[in-house]
């Protein structure tokens, strides 16, 4: 069990339970209290029993509450009940999902948002001598925009996306270290090491988009991009993909090149899966949450800000257009100085 920033994340298995006005961890070494003031969201990673007192406790201080599978594999969340409750944004959210111009301009915003982090994260190798990836930098910066100022419908869109993902994983092999090879992206559960740093670093996000998006007017349920459906909060699945380029992948090359991961050290592999052990994985999420707490200068604000406050922010101007009409424009890493 460990806390990084406001987020704290329990990796054994144990009780979580409310002990006059603090939270206690229980488990087989004993107990572990963690105080409430400065708890943004808690992130069980193994099997965690908790009650309804604790349920209680925690919302009224408005912590979320996450939960991984065995697999490392976004399950579900707890949600404090909603204390930013607009039904102007709402019914504003609905009518973008039912104007098809509008859904489309948004949908044609997050696509062109991933393949512009896409190919800011992978221009830093290019710089740096890696010559083979300039046909996918080229194809990103010219052909991705006019693809999607066509005469397209959302189904092109989407294809368009799983396109843009697809030329990215096929260059992997030609910046990583040759031990973590990657033939196809494979999920449930994840086949490889590569995949298993990417499943769990993308549920992670996922998790940190529903906390950040909770801190907004947006209803998590009504998205552009995904079609929103029960049972999955399909707008954070939206607003949390252009930050896989800038967040998990960067830290996935990151950890893998610097050897701060290795192959033989880090998983468990089983015959038709593998997954992180338990010191690969704290070294992830540490990893990744400096990532998310780096600071920079954003030239939009004129001031320092987190890349996980951008998620929020990102929100918030999906929230003027839905009002003002001011055209979306989702993160991208050339906003940083």
């Amino acid at each position: 069990m460990f806390v990084i920033s406001k987020t704290k994340y329990i990796t054994s298995m144990g009780e979580l339970k409310r002990k006059d006005n603090s939270i206690v961890f229980r488990n087989e070494k004993g107990n572990t209290y963690i105080p409430i003031e400065g708890i943004r969201e808690i992130v069980c990673l193994n099997e965690i029993k908790i009650n309804t007192k604790f349920l209680d406790y925690i919302s009224r201080f408005g912590v979320v509450l996450h939960f991984f599978n065995y697999y490392g594999q976004y399950s579900g969340t707890f949600y404090p009940k909603e204390n930013l409750i607009s039904g102007k944004i709402k019914v504003k959210q609905v009518q973008a999902y039912l104007d098809e111009n509008k859904r489309l301009n948004i949908c044609k915003s997050i696509v062109n948002g991933i393949a512009i982090n896409i190919h800011e994260t992978l221009y830093h190798y290019y710089k740096h001598g890696n010559k083979d990836i300039k046909d996918i930098l080229d194809w990103l910066r010219k052909e991705v925009p006019i693809l999607l100022e066509k005469e397209i419908n959302i189904k092109r869109i989407l294809f368009i996306e799983g396109l843009v993902w697809q030329r990215f994983y096929s260059i992997f092999n030609k910046i990583l270290k040759e031990e973590f090879v990657f033939n196809k992206r494979v999920k449930r559960p994840p086949d490889n090491p590569l995949n298993a740093l990417i499943s769990f670093g993308n549920s992670v996000i996922y998790s940190k988009t529903i906390t950040q998006i909770y801190g907004t007017h947006l209803d998590q349920s009504i998205s552009y991009l995904h079609e929103p459906s029960e049972g999955r909060f399909s707008l954070s699945l939206d607003i949390s993909e252009v930050f896989k380029p800038v967040i998990v992948f960067k830290t996935i090359f990151d950890c893998v090149n610097n050897r701060k991961i290795q192959v033989d050290k880090h998983f468990n592999k089983k015959l038709n899966y593998c997954l992180l052990n338990d010191e690969g994985r704290n070294i992830f999420i540490t990893e990744l949450e400096k990532r998310l707490n780096s600071v920079f200068v954003h030239k939009g604000l004129n001031r320092k800000t987190t890349y996980l406050n951008a998620i929020k922010l990102d929100g918030y101007k999906l929230i003027k257009y839905l009002v003002e009409d001011k055209k979306f424009v989702p993160f991208s890493l050339k906003e940083m100085y």
